[in-house]
């Protein structure tokens, strides 16, 4: 089992995909904790991440099409709440 701690802005650390069989113990910031699998974890990133490239203009795949500038291509963080495990 994997162990995240929710920052106080309501995110939490993930730069990758969890494998869909582990279980993710989340401790939020208000102290309650709750059990994800690593599937729902990876739906929850993968939601992020579409609205991070829509918000920035990017692609599918995160290449932005449009005149050449440094973009981040990923996030880090991702926003959870608890009652997001189902």
């Amino acid at each position: 089992m994997i162990s995240l701690h929710q920052d106080t802005q309501g995110f939490i650390r993930m730069k990758r995909h969890f494998p869909a069989s582990v279980t993710v113990a989340v401790l939020f910031a208000d102290g309650t904790q709750e059990v994800f699998t690593g599937q729902r974890l990876n739906e929850i990133y993968d939601e992020a991440l579409a609205a991070y490239r829509a918000g920035n203009h990017l692609d599918a795949k995160g290449f932005d099409r449009g005149p050449r500038k440094k973009v981040q291509q990923g996030i880090e963080f991702v926003p959870v709440s608890p009652g997001m495990s189902s």
